[in-house]
């Protein structure tokens, strides 16, 4: 059974979805009514409710909120069980005639409802309504659950002790596991209290920790909340303004006071529901800026500009080039992914870009920043993922007034045969592939050149951009990288399946020992080969493919070398993590250096991009 409209308390964002019931014994179906029944054992003590498919009539409760489709009601005699639940969602289908503070009675069908079908998250206990009796107005809403200091504290590390499908499992552990410690508290009224935002409002959400994040794990220097192995935080708490409106919020932000609302689930995670705006406190978090570098030093930075085409909003070129100039000193080699070509979304067939560069090299001018240019290969039209029709790519920007100089080869300036030969490579496809010159360097034959890009491991990714450059003479080989993304396809942290799997890290990880291949070919070609690799490897340094690019490639990675509390580029769903990375050659990590993730993006609502750019500055002689 399926419904147009989705069983669940989202509304306009529900709707387009499918809801689909788990299974149910034939038997179920038939039976008459069960009376006499309370929320608690609608809910039960597992993931599943005891009563799945059963009819049930009489249940009784007080409604807590209101939605389009639905109303939450939660039982004000609970039972003494702390992994049974006192609260449910009431599907109606259309808007409810019950009122928040009505005491009710509710017959319907006891269903299992898992957003979108075929997605790996939980489902949702709800009631399907067959009737609503409103018994009483006015009745006092039962009293939320505290969470946090002087109320019940969720794990702080452990997502779920069991494994497998946690939803064939026994009875729920909430002490010990954060799924389960949510799922006993689905759909009740909870209170968190002084809470801090711990990433930034995306998408009508943002995660917080209650009582300014007393108990809670590992803080970044900033206020942040640090994912680490084995630990993907689960006292945070996502906020969602399904029902009441909640104010724009940087990481370090706070909502002062108490604050109500009820435990929804829906598209992998547990959300808390306020039925009341909140009142924001500014936290006065500032955007970071790098030291520029120093005379001799080659300056080498990472910047993802997150879809940025002509019809951007002129303030995001503005932001943007704020990075490259203010946020990162204005570095001489930037490696820059995520430009769109100059027809952005559109699905024309159009794969340059030079209108889109064109109008981020002004604004870096008008930002105060130098003269910059530009190396990229165009990419076949829909072959590298990204956003339908805008040929996302990877380049270089750099500057040539303090030593450093592109090799063009084959060289820009180069004649073309007249007439010229009936088929030219196509730089799309064409590899780059290292060279040995006469004085025992390494070069490439192809400049800029992608790295593999017939690989299967590229198939609908960014292929990596190789560039030859030298600083004052000194020849570097430099590999640009945004490597392939998180996506649905990854089963969710507080999902139905313990531990989740991450097919695309497998894909990250076949990525990983194409490049590490290809730096060891550059290695092999001159001993004492400079090479940096730079950008989003979309994965934290303790990752098996980031891991793999730096074990088989002999290279340093340099986020790795700062303190925890700064080892961040990226705040995904309240956890602070490192994805974008520069590594180092020996050759190069040998010399003196200085590393910065420019913390001015990913905590901040407001923000050209997600990610936080880097910077190295490397105290470089010339040859």
């Amino acid at each position: 059974m399926a419904y147009a409209a989705a069983a669940g308390p989202l509304g306009t964002l529900a709707s387009v979805l499918l809801a689909v019931p788990l299974a149910v014994p034939p038997a179920a179906h038939a039976a008459a009514p069960l009376t006499g029944r309370r929320i608690h054992d609608v809910q039960g003590a597992a993931h599943v409710s005891p009563l799945n498919g059963a009819a049930v009539a009489g249940v009784p409760g007080v409604v807590t909120a209101v939605t389009g489709n639905g109303f939450w009601m939660q039982d004000p005699r609970p039972d003494r069980n702390p992994a049974t639940s006192e609260g449910v969602f009431v599907f109606t289908r259309t808007r409810p005639s019950a009122a928040a503070g009505d005491a009710v009675r509710v017959n319907g069908k006891v269903r299992e409802y898992r957003p979108g079908g075929g997605s790996a998250g939980l489902t949702r206990t709800e009631i399907d309504a067959t009737a609503t009796s409103v018994t009483a107005h006015g009745a006092a809403p039962p009293a939320p659950v505290v969470i946090g200091p002087g109320g019940r504290r969720p794990p702080t590390a452990v997502i779920s002790a069991r494994r497998g499908d946690v939803e064939k499992g026994g009875a729920l552990d909430p002490k010990r596991s954060g799924l389960d410690f949510y799922e006993s508290l689905e759909g009740m009224r909870v209170r968190i209290s002084d809470a801090v935002a711990v990433g930034p409002s995306r998408d009508g959400q943002v995660p917080v920790l209650p009582a300014n994040g007393a108990g809670a794990g590992t803080r970044t220097k900033r206020g942040g909340l640090l994912l680490r192995d084995g630990d993907a935080n689960p006292e945070r708490i996502v906020l969602d303004d399904a029902l009441a409106p909640l104010p724009g919020m940087n990481v370090g932000d706070r909502l002062p006071g108490a604050d109500d609302g009820v435990l929804d689930y829906s598209y992998g995670d547990f959300t808390l529901l306020l039925t009341a705006a909140p009142r924001r406190a500014d936290g006065g978090l500032p955007q970071e800026a790098a030291a520029r570098q120093r005379p001799g030093e080659l300056a080498v930075g990472t910047a993802g500009l997150s879809g940025l085409n002509p019809d951007s909003p002129p303030q995001r070129f503005r932001d943007l080039a704020g990075d490259i100039v203010q946020g990162l000193g204005s570095p001489d080699l930037v490696a820059v992914s995520g430009l769109e070509d100059n027809s952005g979304p559109h699905d024309d067939g159009t794969v340059a870009a030079d209108q889109t560069v064109a109008q981020l090299i002004t604004a870096i001018s008008e930002a105060g920043g130098p003269a910059y240019d530009w190396r990229s290969v165009n990419p076949r039209d829909g072959a590298d993922g990204g956003e339908k029709g805008g040929n996302s790519r990877i380049g270089f920007l750099f500057r040539t007034d303090r030593g450093l100089a592109f090799v063009d080869r084959p060289a820009a300036t180069e004649p073309l045969a007249d007439p010229p030969p009936a088929a030219q490579p196509d730089p799309a496809v064409t590899a780059a592939k290292p060279l040995r010159r006469a004085d025992g360097t390494a070069a490439l034959s192809r400049s800029p050149g992608r790295i593999s890009p017939g690989n299967a491991a590229w198939s609908g990714a960014r292929k990596p951009l190789a560039g030859e450059v030298t600083w004052r003479g000194r020849r570097i080989i430099v590999v640009a990288d945004d490597w392939y993304p998180r996506t649905g396809d990854d089963q969710p942290a507080f999902g139905r399946y313990q531990p989740p799997s991450s097919p695309t890290e497998w894909r990250r990880d076949a990525q990983a020992r194409v490049v590490a291949g290809f730096v060891r070919s550059v290695r092999a070609a001159g001993k004492k080969a400079d090479v940096i690799v730079a950008g989003g490897l979309n994965d934290g340094g303790t990752s098996l493919p980031v891991q793999a690019l730096t074990k088989e490639a002999g290279l340093a990675d340099l986020p790795a070398r700062l303190p925890a509390g700064d080892r961040y580029t990226a705040v995904t769903g309240g956890n602070s993590e490192d994805l974008d990375h520069i590594l180092l050659s020996p050759s190069l990590a040998r010399s003196r250096h200085r590393f910065d993730i420019v913390h001015r993006a990913s905590e901040f609502a407001s923000r050209a991009g997600d990610h936080d750019p880097t910077v190295v500055r490397i105290d470089l002689p010339g040859r």
